[in-house]
């Protein structure tokens, strides 16, 4: 590794940063979309794969913590359902949407730098994050809650 790259440091462009401690992330704009989409999907509060201007509010909740002008009708569920979605930080669904796309920045990165692999496991067919240095054993997760009680669903 280049000794002017700061370790940990994950970068796919310079659209939005997220910093936590001393790492900073950068991601372009399809990177941190995706991300969001991701997270979203994995802590179930959407479905499926979203449009654009859905895509477009998810994004803009994770970033402003809030969506003022809704594009579309998730924009508008997550304004109806706010009450449910907000709370403190660790209950908040934009903590865990920044904490999700943050997490799998950093795991992409650890990848990246040898410190973890990527394993298929052929019984649940999922694929896991492994640590090469101690015989593959897989990393486990901190698991995320669920907002599938005010999940959006396309009208």
């Amino acid at each position: 590794m280049d000794d002017t790259q700061r370790r940990g440091n994950y970068d796919s462009g310079e659209d939005f940063v997220l910093e936590y401690g001393e790492l900073r992330f950068t991601f372009n704009e399809r990177d941190f979309s995706e991300r969001c989409e991701q997270a979203a999907l994995r802590l179930g509060f959407v479905g499926g794969r979203l449009g654009e201007s859905e895509l477009d509010d998810l994004v803009n909740l994770a970033v402003n913590g809030e969506i003022q002008d809704p594009a579309s009708a998730l924009g508008e569920h997550v304004n109806d359902c706010w009450p449910d979605l907000c709370g403190p930080s660790d209950r908040s669904l934009v903590h865990w949407l920044r904490r999700l796309v943050f997490r799998s920045a950093w795991l992409d990165q650890r990848v990246k730098e040898g410190e973890l692999d990527i394993a298929f496991d052929a019984g649940s067919h999922t694929f896991a994050y492994v640590q090469p240095d101690r015989d593959g054993e897989a990393i486990e997760l901190a698991p995320e809650p669920s907002w599938d009680r005010v999940a959006y669903v396309p009208r």
